[in-house]
């Protein structure tokens, strides 16, 4: 989801640049809604689990693509799926260009054994330039945030009316190396609900996370779990309206940056070097390991590998440091 929602502002200026061009984004269906505010923006749902799925599904996504008469192809993903899709209309003639992950850079960085690391591209940069090499060049430092989202009425019940400031946490990632734990995260809750001053939003999904949210919940004032209670839809309405949101290096931290947004975002084993700190945010806003007791941070682009021991690495961002970040944020 994170790898979608940062495709959002760069098609924000893609289409205010050239008013004029059609976008069909193929992805999962159930994202179509990050889009909808989009000009000139349509969504081909990917049915990965049904009519797309194996190689004769990719067949006939890119037979599906052709029929809605696209006339190239920006692969911004650039895995073994989108690969086949991309050659498959490139045989049809079509003009293609795909997204360079620096992989190389990337692997310097992992490697760099406690040295200096110097950031590379962002991800949202790197998207751009697959644009510019299809001839449509664009400057992501005109782009425009759109206005807050109305809140639906199913929303504003479940929120209540508040002159609170709104604060949301993410608490989950991909992977242990990557997730705040639930005991110290809950410190980070009873400190902000202790004092009475904000409404507190838990954002996550599915069944196991779900519980979990409720326990960091439970006995908190001002304190509500949102999963499995809003549509996608309705969850980016209350997302928009935060005052701040607390995130791991995960797709709700880059859901809350579409809005403009303040996303503190928690690093552990990844680190925002790597390009995929959530868009148009402040450097102060990352608050990151201790890479002298954690030297080998980053350990992996995606988190999904690192040293034993290492998953602790996290665990030296203190709740008191969080807390303090998120009320002067706010302030």
């Amino acid at each position: 989801m994170g790898d979608v929602a940062m495709l959002v502002p760069v098609l924000r200026v893609l289409t205010a640049t050239y008013p004029k061009l059609n976008i069909t984004v193929v992805t999962k269906g159930f994202l179509a809604p990050l889009f909808e505010d989009l000009k000139n923006v349509r969504v081909l749902p990917a049915d990965l689990k049904g009519a797309h799925k194996g190689f004769l599904g990719l067949l006939q996504l890119a037979k599906d693509a052709k029929e809605l008469d696209i006339t190239c192809v920006a692969d911004t993903h650039n895995v073994l799926r989108s690969k086949i899709i991309r050659s498959l209309l490139w045989l049809q003639a079509l003009k293609t260009a795909s997204i360079n992950k620096a992989r190389g850079e990337k692997k310097q960085l992992i490697n760099a054994k406690g040295g200096k690391l110097q950031a590379i591209k962002k991800t949202h940069e790197r998207y751009a330039d697959v644009f510019a090499k299809l001839g449509f060049p664009i400057n992501l430092t005109e782009h425009q945030f759109p206005a807050r989202k109305v809140l639906s009425a199913k929303t504003q019940k479940l929120i209540g009316l508040s002159s609170k400031k709104f604060i949301g946490v993410a608490p989950f990632a991909a992977h242990k190396g990557k997730a705040y734990p639930p005991h110290l995260m809950k410190q980070v809750i009873a400190q902000l609900s202790s004092s009475g001053d904000y409404a507190i939003f838990l954002f996550g999904g599915g069944a196991t996370e779900i519980a979990q949210l409720d326990k960091l919940s439970d006995g908190f004032e001002g304190v509500t779990n949102m999963a499995g209670k809003l549509s996608f839809t309705q969850e980016l309405e209350l997302i928009s309206n935060l005052d701040v949101m607390l995130a791991m290096d995960s797709g709700n931290g880059h859901l809350a940056a579409l809005y403009d947004i303040p996303v503190l975002t928690i690093w552990g084993v990844t680190h925002p070097a790597l390009g995929f700190a959530p868009f148009n945010q402040e450097a102060k806003n990352q608050l990151l390991a201790d890479r002298t007791k954690y030297p080998l941070v980053p350990t992996s682009v995606y988190g999904n590998s690192y040293p034993d021991g290492y998953q602790k690495a996290i665990e030296t961002i203190s709740p008191g440091a969080i807390v303090e970040k998120v009320v002067s944020v706010l302030k």
